[in-house]
């Protein structure tokens, strides 16, 4: 008998050496008629942890490794393009106050905050015009009348 081969997506790469596959399926409900989505989870055997979160997979049937990895893994079909934002956030406030911590980067932050003050104080300059040529403006109207 063949050994069943199939495509699915990781959901976990937690584990070492293992990962957490669901495979997608379609099946219509027996009274309503309605297709209704299902997943099969299958534990595989990542040897070298190629494979991350997201990606697509090709799994082959196996020996039993454990009570329920049955699965090993061929080959990443595709990998995963999207970015975690939060673990992205994270990291970035994790670097913010370590950088506080031990007084690291914060030559960073003080040449971030003296780029942006020529902005404001153009931004300043500008509104200060826009007073001034509207003050004569209202003068003139005033005298006129």
């Amino acid at each position: 008998m063949p050994k069943k081969v199939a495509v699915g997506v990781v959901k976990s790469d937690k584990m070492d050496k293992t990962r957490r596959v669901e495979i997608a399926r379609l099946v219509r409900h027996p009274l309503y008629g309605k297709y209704v989505g299902k997943q099969t989870v299958c534990y595989v055997h990542d040897e070298e942890n190629v494979s991350n979160q997201g990606d697509l997979v090709e799994i082959i049937e196996s020996v039993r490794r454990s009570r329920k990895k049955r699965w090993d893994l061929v080959r990443v079909v595709e990998q995963n393009t999207e970015v975690d934002v939060v673990a992205l956030r994270a990291a970035q406030r994790q670097q913010q106050l370590d950088a506080e911590i031990t007084g690291i980067g914060q030559v960073e932050e003080a040449s971030v905050a003296e780029e942006e003050a020529p902005a404001e104080v153009e931004a300043e300059q500008a509104t200060e015009a826009e007073a001034e040529a509207e003050a004569p403006a209202e003068e003139e109207s005033n005298e006129e009348g």
